[in-house]
C-alpha cells in the first residue's frame, strides 16, 4: 500500500498518489507492506533504490544506517502489537531524499497512526520539512515506547505486591499464583527485551543522523534531534533499572516457590518419622515366633497399641519444642 502525504504549512494533507506530486513539494511517501510492483514505482518515481523486507531485518549497522546515490537509509527495530500478549519486532526504514521522507513497514504500528491524526490536523506539523518530520515520526515511536515502559512498571509493581506481601493462602494455591507470575514475568521480560533493542537502534539512528546533518538543516530538527537523544537515554537507563527488578522478582519468585516444595517435603519427612516407631513396634509383633513372653498376656494387645501411640506423641512433642513444626 503507498500512502502519500503533502506539507501544506502546519499540516500534512493526503494526496491521491505519486502522480499528484509537484516538483517543489515536500512529501510524506509511507509504504504499508508493498508489494513488488508498488516498490518498483516508488523506485521508477524517485530513481532510487528501496529495501527489501529482507534487507531491513539486517541486524548490522552497515546494512541498516547507509548512504546510497544521495539519499540516506535508517533502519530502526519497534514493537507492535505491545497491548496484547503477542508483541513482535518490526523494522522501520527511514529514507530521506531531497524534498522526500521515505517510510517503509510491514506492519501497521500506533505510533505512525497516532502521529498522522495529529500531523492532519492544523498546526499537527511543526518541523515543516522531511527531516523533522522523520524526526517527529521517530518521537512518536518513543512516546509509545515510554508508555509500554509506564504500563510495564504498574504491572512490575503489582507482582511485587503478589510476591511479597501476599495473604497467607494454602500451599496448592499459592504455588500456583507463583507459577502464574513466573510466566508474568517472562512475557513482560520478553517485551523488555524488544524495547531495550528498539531504543539501542533509535539511539544508533539519531548519531547517525546527527553525522549526517548539513548546514541547511534547520536549527529546530536539529536541536529535536538531541533532545530525542537524551529521552533515549534517560529510558533506556529505565529500562535497564526495570530488567534489573525482573531479575531480582524473578529470583525471589523461585526462591519462594523453593521454599513452599521444601515446606511439602518437610511435611512428609515428619509425617515419616512420626510414624517409624508405631511401625517397628507393630513389626515386632507381627513376627511369627513361638516364644514370645507377651504372647500370653492378657492385656498384650491393648499395651501395644498404648506403647505405638505413645511412639508417635513423642516425636511430635520433640518436634515442636525444636521449632520444626
Amino acid at each position: 500500500m503507498i500512502r502519500v502525504y503533502k506539507i501544506e504549512g502546519d499540516h500534512l494533507k493526503t494526496l491521491d498518489g505519486l502522480a499528484e506530486i509537484q516538483t517543489d513539494d515536500k512529501v510524506w511517501i509511507d509504504l504499508l507492506s508493498p508489494t513488488s510492483e508498488e516498490d518498483e514505482e516508488v523506485e521508477s518515481f524517485l530513481k532510487i533504490s528501496v529495501p527489501t523486507k529482507a534487507d531491513m531485518n539486517e541486524i548490522e549497522s552497515s546494512s541498516r544506517l547507509y548512504d546510497e546515490d544521495g539519499a540516506n537509509y535508517m533502519t530502526v527495530s519497534t514493537v507492535a502489537h505491545m497491548n496484547i500478549d503477542d508483541p513482535i519486532k518490526v523494522p522501520v526504514t527511514f529514507i530521506l531524499y531531497q524534498n522526500t521522507l521515505v517510510t517503509l513497514r510491514y506492519e501497521e504500528l500506533m505510533s505512525f497512526s497516532q502521529y498522522l491524526a495529529a500531523a492532519k490536523k492544523k498546526k499537527g506539523v511543526l518541523n515543516t520539512n522531511p527531516e523533522g518530520l522523520m524526526l517527529d515520526i521517530i518521537e512518536s515511536i518513543i512516546n509509545r515506547i515510554a508508555d509500554a515502559l509506564e504500563a510495564m512498571s504498574t504491572d512490575i509493581e503489582g507482582v511485587s505486591r503478589g510476591v511479597f506481601r501476599s495473604k497467607k493462602i494454602s500451599i496448592e494455591r499459592k504455588t500456583g499464583m507463583l507459577q502464574v507470575i513466573i510466566r508474568k514475568i517472562g512475557a513482560q521480560g520478553d517485551l523488555l527485551s524488544m524495547l531495550r533493542e528498539s531504543l539501542a537502534g533509535i539511539s544508533r539512528m539519531l548519531f547517525h543522523y546527527d553525522a549526517i546533518v548539513t548546514e541547511q538543516t534547520s536549527k529546530a530538527a536539529r536541536q529535536k534531534a538531541k533532545a530525542l537523544h537524551k529521552d533515549v537515554d534517560t529510558l533506556a537507563d529505565h529500562a535497564n533499572f526495570m530488567s534489573m527488578k525482573m531479575s531480582f522478582l524473578l529470583d525471589a519468585t523461585l526462591g519462594l516457590i523453593n521454599l513452599e516444595q521444601n515446606q511439602i517435603i518437610k511435611i512428609f519427612s515428619i509425617a515419616a518419622v512420626i510414624f517409624l516407631p508405631p511401625t517397628l513396634v507393630a513389626t515386632i509383633y507381627g513376627m511369627n515366633f513361638h516364644h514370645m513372653p507377651e504372647l500370653d498376656w492378657p492385656y498384650a494387645y491393648p499395651l501395644s497399641l498404648l506403647v505405638m501411640l505413645i511412639s508417635a506423641i513423642v516425636p511430635v512433642l520433640y518436634f515442636k519444642r525444636k521449632g520444626w513444626l
